[in-house]
């Protein structure tokens, strides 16, 4: 993987650190898209197309806990969650795109703060996310109307001010209908985002663009209306599944064989599904042709009464470009790359590298087998897919 200049000032910025239960329509005709590069130099679209890597991440769940660590880590009245994550940045800030998942709404600048069961989180978690090297995360949780309209729209607010992307809740129609396109190894990347529903939260009258469901013609119809707009690359993110159940329910499996099967002029609608919710590790799976990740667990959270709420991984697929115009990039390596968090303080592990440290680490060998059994439940790794670090 390539160290782009501003990858190498993520890692720097970083490093100077020092270091519960979580949790439509149609879409109008083919929109003009926005452009959103990301902070990949990419390759211009008349030049050489190249290899890229996409690193995607699970459920930032930020329980009360987290908000507390978030809070003592500043040494103020602030609230800094770097250090909690700086363990992501090696693997996040060498991949040419990186996106994460947004579980958790904000609250105004000056609180409250609350955890579970409705969210308000700090908003200085989106310069936080940055600063690691995320380019855009995925917005659609059952949580996204947890503080209303409102929380919607300071979420939102907060990632354009740190230069984050997001993908999956909107202020407006017309922000809903406009596809996040990233940039990378001369592609344009599209990222779109759904959850299957919202904790029993009504959406509001009217504003059915302030989340995106799940629903499976309007997913295929945005897929299309990005590859309009250019998107070489259309990836999704699902918030799906049963909660603290590791294998994938009838939803996942379903829409999973449906999406992937969609085809549009022979050529398939979707790249890659991310999933997130399930708050356990989930399998890697490919279906159709195409990766299907049912969920990466959490990234970070508090401590719950499954200890595989602690548990995650990070997915990175290396897309390389087609071999001639029009056709379909491909995924030439899929990786898993196991995590866990510590607590006391909360911090997470990259855990192979943690294990190179401390091989003999109970905790951490432990969490990598619960991880394992999960992620290679159902046959990722007769297709190909290997553990990274």
């Amino acid at each position: 993987m390539s160290h782009h200049p501003r990858h190498r000032t993520a890692l720097l910025a970083v490093a100077l650190l020092g270091a519960a239960t979580a949790c439509g329509s149609g879409t109008p005709a083919a929109p003009k898209a926005e452009e959103k590069p990301s902070k990949t130099s990419a390759v211009p679209r008349n030049g050489s197309m190249k290899d890229f890597t996409l690193v995607a991440t699970g459920d930032l769940l930020v329980h009360a806990s987290v908000i507390r660590q978030a809070k003592a880590d500043s040494g103020s009245a602030s609230y800094d969650f770097r250090r909690m994550i700086r363990a992501a940045a090696p693997v996040v800030a060498q991949a040419d795109l990186a996106i994460c998942h947004m579980e958790t709404v904000y609250g105004a600048a000056q609180g409250p703060f609350t955890g579970y069961p409705t969210f308000k989180t700090p908003p200085q978690l989106a310069s936080a996310v940055k600063d690691i090297g995320y380019d855009s995360c995925s917005t659609a949780s059952n949580h996204t109307l947890d503080a209303g309209p409102e929380g919607v729209v300071r979420t939102l607010a907060a990632m354009d001010r740190a230069g984050l992307k997001h993908a999956g809740s909107a202020r407006s129609a017309a922000e809903s209908v406009r596809p996040t396109i990233l940039e990378a190894g001369g592609a344009k990347v599209a990222h779109l985002a759904y959850a299957y529903g919202t904790n029993g939260i009504p959406v509001p009258q009217g504003k059915p663009w302030l989340v995106n469901l799940i629903n499976p013609a309007r997913i295929i119809k945005d897929a299309r209306a990005a590859r309009r707009a250019g998107a070489d690359v259309v990836v999704v993110s699902a918030h799906w599944g049963t909660e603290w159940q590791q294998a994938p329910d009838k939803l996942q499996l379903s829409l999973a064989k449906k999406l992937t099967a969609s085809r549009d002029g022979g050529r398939r609608d979707i790249d890659l599904i991310l999933g997130t919710h399930a708050h356990v590790p989930q399998a890697y799976e490919k279906v159709n042709g195409t990766w299907v990740v049912y969920g990466m667990g959490d990234q970070i959270a508090g401590v719950m009464p499954d200890k595989r709420g602690q548990m995650g991984s990070a997915a990175r697929f290396t897309f390389a470009p087609p071999a001639a115009p029009g056709r379909a990039w491909r995924v030439k390596k899929a990786e898993y790359i196991p995590h866990a968090v510590d607590n006391g303080p909360i911090t997470l592990v990259n855990l192979p590298r943690a294990l190179e440290k401390s091989p003999g680490n109970p905790g951490y060998t432990s969490a990598l087998s619960t991880i394992q059994e999960a992620v290679l439940s159902r046959g990722g790794k007769k297709d190909g897919l290997s553990m990274g670090r």
